[in-house]
């Protein structure tokens, strides 16, 4: 009885390894598919993080999250614009750093929130844990390159049209997630 414990435990614990592991694959390849913007490129990077909110929840998002955050601190190319424009933690501090750790409060949130009062409910769950992204982005790119540059219209205002549509798509898509988390027992 024993052992069938221990094989199980372990078998769940690869299982999570594998998931956290695929989930920052998404999110590298979402930071690959890029519009270019200055200071921030726009990815697909927040759709992805909020998905995996939904699917995997705040535990796993979490441990997700900070896998592809050290990844790139260490020097692997997963950020958006590396390795382009330099790699490791050099890279990170940069720019787009805010954003970077805006990543585990987002997918925090949206990984703790339930689904289940309708569209629009989910719509301001949704925009509530992205907020956080763009809160803690346009706070580092300000003390960054300054606070008397147009912050907000460097950081924030050439995504809002994308992030919404971003946004739209998971609502919409919501429902369907959460029955094939269901149906497949993911955790």
């Amino acid at each position: 009885m024993e052992a069938i414990s221990k094989t199980s435990r372990t078998e769940k614990i690869i299982k999570l390894i594998l998931i956290t592991i695929i989930g920052s694959v998404l999110i590298t390849i979402s930071a690959k598919i890029k519009i270019p913007f200055y200071p921030v490129p726009m990815t697909m990077q927040t759709f992805v993080i909020l998905l995996i909110g939904i699917t995997l929840g705040y535990r796993i998002g979490l441990a997700t999250i900070t896998l592809y955050l050290l990844e790139g601190i260490f020097g692997l190319p997963v950020f958006a614009n590396s390795p382009e424009k330099g790699i490791g933690i050099v890279y990170f501090i940069g720019p787009t750093m805010g954003y970077l750790i805006g990543f585990l409060v987002a997918v925090y949130f949206s990984g703790l929130f339930k689904y289940d009062k309708g569209p629009i409910n989910t719509f301001l769950k949704l925009i509530f844990s992205v907020s956080f992204i763009y809160i803690l982005g346009i706070i580092w790119l300000g003390t960054l390159i300054g606070w008397d540059k147009p912050i907000f219209k460097l950081g924030a205002q050439p995504f809002l049209l994308a992030e919404l549509f971003k946004i739209l798509l998971l609502v919409f898509l919501t429902p369907t997630i959460l029955k094939t988390k269901k149906l497949i027992k993911i955790i």
